[in-house]
């Protein structure tokens, strides 16, 4: 295998959000409409699955964090959805108030949370270029 190959980038593994609480991560981002992949106490983290996808987003316990968000500004991970919109109202159902009201860009609409500790996701959809999307 040549140096070249070794260094390709082949997708997405975990992407990593530190948390406060395990179980409070779980609980909100069960209520947001994700699945638990899997949970290990002892480890301090909890899996979440992403479409069918192997890789999700893994919730890691820093007590660091405590139940504020950081001193530093947070990435912004955002998410293909059908429709962001109808996302905005199932997460506003929820209890999970939005961080503004859903915009629009280049390929549609989005729309942000903030988990209780900072970290934002944002729920993005292809309405305006549906042959981008995932589901066409």
């Amino acid at each position: 295998m040549s140096d070249e190959e070794s260094y390709e980038l082949l997708g997405f593994d975990n992407v990593l959000l530190p948390v406060g609480d395990l179980g409070e991560a779980v609980h909100f981002y069960e209520r947001a409409g994700f699945t638990l992949g899997f949970r290990f106490d002892a480890a301090g983290i909890a899996q979440l699955k992403v479409g069918g996808e192997t890789p999700g987003i893994l919730l890691r316990a820093e007590e660091a964090v405590g139940h504020r968000s950081p001193p530093w500004p947070s990435p912004r991970l955002w998410l293909e959805v059908p429709d962001a919109r109808a996302a905005a109202h199932r997460l506003a159902d929820a209890g999970i108030t939005p961080l503004d009201e859903p915009f629009s860009g280049a390929t549609g609409w989005t729309v942000e949370i903030a988990d209780p500790w900072g970290n934002v996701l944002g729920f993005t959809d292809y309405t305006k270029r549906p042959e981008l999307a995932r589901r066409g």
